[in-house]
């Protein structure tokens, strides 16, 4: 079984971690930009960039794993718009980097006005990328707040989204984090959506299972959102068997943990993994 692990944080985690998850099938790994815990200077911004774009490819090949990554400033560093200003300057000379997606995770933290203002800021950089190319927006990946902010949040995200109008195709956005009482707004709109199996703070392997069986598998993805926190990268192994163990079969498997999101990032033309054919029996 192969799979492809669609948000993990790699950088807060050791090179056995990447072993593991090779010997445990993960043929690639997509890596969000995210918080360090604590705030960081403009500059340090850019040597975490050039981390994420040179070195963590290195560290993830030594194990036959393909690195991706996206390049963001984290909504919980949002609220300062002078150093926003800087570091957002720096995101359009390493989106053309050939391991980066697009722009991610954005999106909200405690639902604040200056997050806000950012998030729309780093839309309008997707925008500007993808017209820069003559083609559509680069890929958004976008980060719902914790529990107590995530349902209001997860609406201003879709707000925000909405007042770009034409100019931002859902097909090219995951909103991620979703749980039960998000996750049919996120797909009734036409997104992508994420969920992460943390569960410390999101789901569990049995309420995503629950959640795929209710809503459908179409246009998701199952991550680990694996970080300095307490998590595992193989959690979304548990998930697949959390499925399995529900009767799921290989080809409903091989569509969920590696073909979604495949396809999702397969619309950026450096993701060369393509969707497994799958014979039904």
């Amino acid at each position: 079984m192969f799979l492809i692990d669609p948000h993990v944080h790699m950088v807060s985690r050791t090179t056995t971690d990447y072993e593991n998850m090779a010997m445990a099938g993960v043929v690639a790994v997509s890596e969000p930009a995210f918080w360090a815990g604590f705030d960081r200077s403009p500059a340090a911004f850019s040597d975490y960039y050039r981390q994420l774009t040179e070195f963590e490819p290195t560290r993830a090949a030594s194990f036959g794993i393909r690195h991706f990554c996206w390049i963001c400033l984290n909504p919980k560093e949002a609220e300062d718009l002078g150093k926003a200003r800087e570091v957002l300057s720096l995101i359009p000379d390493f989106l053309s980097r050939p391991n980066v997606l697009g722009v991610g995770e954005i999106g909200l933290h405690k639902n604040t006005p200056h997050e806000m203002e950012v998030f729309r800021r780093h839309v309008q950089l997707a925008i500007d990328a993808g017209a820069a190319r003559g083609g559509p927006h680069a890929l958004i990946l976008i980060h719902t707040p914790h529990l107590a902010d995530k349902l209001k949040g997860t609406r201003l995200i879709l707000d925000m989204l909405r007042e770009f109008g034409a100019a931002i195709d859902p097909a090219r956005v995951l909103i991620d984090h979703v749980e039960e009482h998000t996750i049919s707004m996120v797909k009734d709109a036409g997104y992508w959506a994420g969920m992460t199996i943390y569960p410390t703070t999101k789901a569990t392997p049995e309420r995503a299972i629950d959640m795929i069986e209710v809503y459908g598998a179409e246009q998701m993805c199952i991550n680990a959102a694996a970080d300095w926190g307490i998590s595992d990268p193989l959690w979304i192994h548990r998930t697949m068997l959390e499925a399995q163990r529900r009767g799921q079969n290989r080809a409903a498997l091989i569509r969920l943990f590696h073909n979604n999101p495949a396809s999702f990032f397969g619309q950026h033309p450096g993701f060369s993994i393509r969707p497994i054919e799958v014979v039904e029996k």
